[in-house]
């Protein structure tokens, strides 16, 4: 097998792997809230371990970050609050339900680059933009209500994530000098940082000094693990994908979640959501072929 090959094998397996992760993540993390660690705790320690690994690892990379102070902290703040919403979500939501309204992201990023980058939204934009809010529209759609909204706190954080994924996106744009590994870096700092203020704020601060189950520690050991390896492997194929390609490739957690959703979970979704869905995906996909954004790796 060729160079070349080789490395069109690792960069499909690494991307396919990333997506995996992000389709399954959510079932440790409901295996903990129901052991009674919470998320925000679960996410601070899970976030941590990669944290302290890149530390190690990437020493002089991350070092990048101070080189931008002002840029970096909304950068930090907006990765953590993406993952840590996100993570919320799925404990508490319907699994697919939150990854599809996360997945409205790209009509956030059309609107962030056109007010705050003063990037022309061009037809096509305007047609990503509707086809999502269509897709979203129908998959909220209740009969009780008058006008469709997220009904949930987990509907809620989930398009918050989605937000948080765009405004990160677009304050990657402006911080070209960062490697992905030190935007990485940036992601787990993020979420250490914001889960550690919203343990202070609810007042869980005790669970870092109370008793967690040896059980509890090795599912937290495992999630943070996955996040570094899979932040490592999807590093490497957005760096030998093409941009739209990769887009595409990452829609295969979308598999992964309904399978897993169904199996360890039971859920399964309605004919409104799956058609609200098909319209969000559909104009995702659209979304990656007309815009050449650079990928920024929550995993």
């Amino acid at each position: 097998m060729s160079i070349g090959n080789n490395k069109n094998f690792f960069a499909l397996f690494g991307l396919l792997f990333g997506a995996t992760v992000w389709g399954v993540i959510w079932f440790p993390y409901r295996l903990l809230e129901q052991a009674g660690v919470s998320g925000i705790v679960a996410s601070f320690y899970t976030y941590l371990i990669p944290m302290l690994i890149g530390c190690f690892v990437f020493g002089q990379q991350w070092r990048a970050l101070f080189r931008q102070p002002t840029r970096v902290i909304w950068l930090v703040l907006a990765a953590g609050w993406t993952n840590l919403s996100y993570v919320l979500a799925v404990i508490d939501g319907e699994v697919m339900r939150v990854i599809l309204l996360f997945y409205l992201s790209p009509v956030w990023t059309l609107l962030l680059a056109h007010f705050w980058l003063k990037e022309r939204a061009g037809l096509k934009d305007i047609l990503v933009i509707i086809t999502s809010l269509l897709g979203a529209f129908i998959m909220l759609y209740d009969e009780t209500k008058n006008f469709p909204l997220p009904s949930s706190p987990s509907d809620w954080l989930a398009v918050s994530a989605g937000m948080g994924f765009a405004l990160t996106n677009v304050i990657t744009r402006k911080s070209v000098h960062l490697s992905l590994t030190a935007k990485s870096f940036a992601v787990w700092l993020g979420v250490t940082l914001i889960s550690l203020l919203g343990m202070l704020f609810f007042g869980q601060v005790s669970t870092l000094s109370n008793a967690i189950s040896v059980h509890d520690w090795l599912i937290m050991l495992a999630v943070g693990l996955m996040l570094f390896v899979s932040t490592l492997l999807v590093q490497y194929g957005v760096t030998h994908v093409a941009a739209a390609r990769a887009a595409v490739i990452f829609l295969f957690e979308l598999v992964v979640a309904a399978i897993a959703a169904y199996l360890l979970a039971g859920e399964s979704m309605a004919w409104n959501e799956w058609m609200g869905g098909v319209l969000i995906i559909s104009s995702a996909i659209f979304a990656s072929m007309i815009t050449d954004e650079p990928h920024v790796v929550n995993y």
